[in-house]
């Protein structure tokens, strides 16, 4: 944690603290290395950097078209300046659940944000606690269908889809947005009585040029909403993936037994695949002259991302091997009887101390995703719900201090933590709280 928050690479951090963790556990050093941390990491690329790739190109295709900023600025011109708050968050959340990456929607939206909350008056210092609340929280994991990789992951453990507990995942999406509303406009309250307006001093400040045209705005949402369509009909519609292929083929050629582990990716794959090549379309004059720049971006983005959660992971397996974690883990299971306030809380801390959600859910369910299942199974207790609330709770303490895109966010609005984290921890607040009211739920009925 100390590291990561230091701005130190993980890709070459997670090894190093690994190996520590091994020789002061007194096992076999270069087979721990070699034979745990590399072929966990290794499979783990193996099974998910397509997605990230795919997803990297997909966002960075949407911003290079334009397509990105003409929804951003449609929706904050539409709401105005009396809902500069609620016009941000639904842009984020428009863009973050058609499948723009985190990052690409942070650049896209702040421009639009610091616009209409310079013209409504509202402190700067809220930008960033309303593009969180939008981007990284209920359209992220929450929302059934979303294509975020926080929503991939547990596919791959479950054997579910990426629309797997759709009641559950809206009810918890409506309770974390009408939450972080609640806050933000309390906050914005506050800010006006106080007679605190955006400020002076600011620096990134950015200039929007007036005369710059952006693709229609009915043409810039159809690249997001053919990847949901997509993904939909190959998951549950009548092109499901499932069965393209005969079982006996997969178990015997590629030693697929169960075909529903992989298919919620070769769905997603296909989808963000039609999502590229559609917005490519939108602009393509504009889009090729930097092409070959934008993918170069979206490749490193895409391997930087996939090595650092991939190393975490190798991190986790090599944990779950050394005889101190055994007690680890029977205090996390033990916490509670009930497997899914047991899975909240190890994703939710996981997630805390690696600054990540795909990182640190993906470590739990790596270690304890087998046993939670067999529990539930013997419980009664869905797959899916499983699904929903281990996404949802990756996106829950992830958001600390050292968390990437935390820091990532700050840099693009010029602020700091000590004049922005409160309002993000605070929507970690409303999202942790929503993962474990809704598991407590679960567990009493």
């Amino acid at each position: 944690m100390f590291f990561a928050y230091r701005g130190y690479p993980v890709i070459v951090f997670a090894p190093i603290f690994t190996l520590l963790a091994v020789i002061l556990s007194g096992l076999a050093l270069l087979p721990s290395y070699t034979e745990t941390f590399m072929t966990n990491a290794a499979n783990y690329v193996k099974s998910f950097f397509p997605i990230f790739l795919l997803g990297a190109i997909f966002g960075k295709v949407m911003e290079m078209s334009g397509a990105a900023a003409s929804i951003a600025q449609s929706i904050v011109k539409a709401l105005g300046s009396r809902r500069a708050i609620l016009a941000v968050v639904l842009a984020c959340a428009i863009l973050t659940y058609g499948g723009v990456s985190l990052f690409v929607v942070a650049f896209a939206v702040y421009p639009f944000a610091a616009a209409i909350f310079r013209e409504a008056n509202i402190p700067k210092r809220l930008i960033p606690g309303t593009i969180a609340l939008g981007a990284f929280t209920f359209t992220m994991d929450a929302l059934p269908g979303s294509p975020q990789i926080q929503n991939i992951i547990p596919t791959n453990y479950f054997g579910t889809d990426a629309y797997a507990a759709p009641v559950l995942g809206t009810i918890g999406g409506i309770m974390v947005f009408a939450g972080g509303m609640l806050w933000l406009e309390r906050r914005r309250k506050q800010a006006e009585a106080a007679g605190e307006g955006y400020g002076e001093g600011h620096i990134n400040e950015p200039e929007i040029n007036r005369e710059e045209k952006y693709p229609n705005i009915w043409i810039s949402l159809l690249p997001l909403a053919l990847v949901l369509v997509f993904n939909y009909l190959l998951s549950r519609g009548v092109w499901t993936v499932t069965e393209w292929y005969d079982p006996e083929l997969l178990k015997k050629n590629f030693n697929i037994a169960n075909v529903k582990t992989v298919a919620s990716s070769w769905a997603l794959i296909i989808a963000l695949t039609v999502g590229i090549l559609t917005a490519l379309l939108i602009n393509l004059k504009q889009v090729q002259t930097k092409l070959a720049a934008g993918l170069t971006a979206a490749a490193m983005g895409a391997l930087l991302a996939i090595f650092n959660t991939a190393s975490e992971v190798g991190f986790g397996n090599v944990v779950k091997t050394l005889p101190g974690f055994k007690m680890i883990q029977g205090w996390i299971l033990g916490a509670s009887e009930h497997p899914l306030v047991s899975e909240a809380l190890a994703v939710n801390v996981l997630a805390g101390i690696t600054g990540s959600a795909s990182g640190g859910m993906s470590i739990a369910l790596e270690v304890m995703g087998k046993q939670y299942l067999q529990i539930a199974q013997a419980a009664g207790i869905s797959p899916e719900l499983l699904h929903r609330i281990a996404s949802m709770a990756s996106g829950g303490m992830d958001t600390l201090p050292h968390n990437g895109a935390v820091i990532t966010l700050l840099a693009i609005t010029g602020l700091t933590h000590r004049q922005s984290y409160k309002d993000i921890f605070a929507i970690t607040v409303v999202k942790t709280l929503t993962v474990f009211i809704l598991a407590f739920a679960i567990s009493i009925f």
